[in-house]
Order: C-alpha cells, then structure tokens, then sequence
C-alpha cells in the first residue's frame, strides 16, 4: 500500500512532518485537535508530499526531514511555497 510522507504549515510559522497512509485524512485529525503533538499550533494547511512504496521508506523519509539537511529542505520548500522569505 502507498504512504505518502507529508509537510504541514502553520499559520504561527511553524511546520510538522509525518506520514500517512491518507494525507487528507491525516490533516483532518491534526486540524481536530486529535494529534496532541500540534494540536496548539491549528490550522494546519499541506505545503509538500510525497510519495513512499512503504512504511519503512515513508518513515525513513520522515526521519531526513526531522534532520538538520531535511530542515533546510523544507525551509527551500517554505520559501518556494511563498509561506517564508
């Protein structure tokens, strides 16, 4: 089954990477307040995804964004999404 590792946005500029079988989904529960990990920084709006065959390449993903390199990723993937400057 297709997981998908994600990148979500605050509106108080902070950002969450996953992963998850259904992003849509996933994104609902975080906006619910159901994922206690960001339930103080709602709304959540997806800024980047992408695609894994599987759990473990999905979460060895998730891991790369957790670090310092896959930081400075996302921070690219901000800037080109206009969310920071």
């Amino acid at each position: 089954m297709n997981w998908k590792v994600y990148i979500l946005w605050s509106e108080k500029k902070r950002t969450y990477t996953g992963c998850a079988q259904d992003e849509i989904i996933r994104l609902k529960r975080h906006n619910e307040g159901a994922v206690k990990a960001t339930v103080n920084h709602r709304p959540w709006e997806i800024v980047y995804i992408e695609n894994a065959e599987d759990y473990k390449i999905a979460r060895t993903r998730e891991k790369y964004y957790k670090s310092s390199a896959g930081r400075r990723k996302i921070k690219q993937i901000l800037k080109d999404n206009g969310k920071i400057e």
